[in-house]
């Protein structure tokens, strides 16, 4: 019985497929370069810049997107990521200027990294005491236990500054710097016997302020955006729709949208701050 032998073809090979996908990627960003040099060329009040902006951030989209991929983690919401990934690549685009002599790509990864890692920053609460303080701290430590063997009693606050070279004041912020960036809990009892904990003494947020504000301030904002932005950014924070899903809606790509929403997203932030 003889026995047939197929040699696998290259679609059915990994590193194959791997290989066109690094080619595709290099015409890609090929193509996104000759137009990134097309669009610095131009004028700024040449007509043909706006079409040719809108092509150069379509064509580099691609980027912005793997380099979100790469900061994405358990819980972050996917849309989110890219959405400040093309914030990023936006403002990278406008402010390019090919006659510094540096590529496109050495310019904007930095700018579109740096805008997400604003989105985590923003999103994270945490204190923690200036480098400063954390030296100075460390220091009086020493101090302390050196002084207190050498004196026989604990070092006075002027002990303490004579030791280092310092002033009292810089000793006494210092000192209160152990207090001020130590986490306590809410649930820890105040006084004696009267079953207070700390997080009764604390005030709550009134969000409603903030609330109000906006409310005031949003509309007049909204002017500066087109009908279609308007209607997009709707559909996006007041229905609650993904991307995909608007661009369904609108008969444009789920690329296209992200795109709309990151520009009008520039533009109200932009005209909230100079009228704030």
């Amino acid at each position: 019985m003889r026995t047939t032998t197929f040699a696998p073809t290259s679609a059915f090979r990994p590193e194959a497929a791997a290989q066109q996908r690094s080619t595709d990627r290099t015409e890609e960003d090929e193509r996104a370069g000759r137009l990134t040099l097309a669009l610095s060329a131009l004028p700024p009040s040449h007509p043909d810049r706006p079409s040719l902006r809108e092509q150069v951030i379509e064509a580099w989209l691609p980027m912005a997107y793997r380099l979100a991929r790469r900061y994405a983690r358990q819980g972050d919401m996917v849309d989110d990521l890219r959405q400040t990934a093309t914030i990023g690549l936006i403002k990278a685009v406008d402010r390019f200027d090919a006659d510094r002599g540096i590529e496109f790509v050495g310019f904007a990864i930095p700018t579109i990294t740096g805008e997400i890692k604003r989105y985590f920053r923003d999103r994270t609460w945490f204190v923690r005491a200036p480098r400063r303080l954390q030296e100075m701290r460390l220091a009086i430590g020493h101090a302390q236990l050196e002084l207190g063997q050498t004196l026989g009693r604990s070092p006075t606050v002027a002990d303490l500054a004579a030791h280092l070279n310092a002033s009292e004041e810089e000793i006494l912020e210092g000192l209160e710097s152990g207090y001020a960036y130590r986490a306590v809990s809410f649930s820890m009892p105040i006084g004696d016997e009267s079953g207070f904990e700390l997080g009764d003494t604390l005030g709550a947020q009134e969000d409603g302020y903030d609330l109000v504000e906006l409310n005031v301030a949003l509309p007049p904002a909204m002017a500066c955006l087109t009908d279609r932005e308007r209607r997009i950014i709707a559909m996006r924070f007041y229905g609650n729709l993904t991307q995909t899903a608007i661009a369904e809606q609108i008969g444009v790509s789920q690329m296209h949208i992200s795109r709309i929403l990151a520009g009008a997203l520039v533009k109200l932030r932009r005209q909230l701050t100079e009228t704030g």
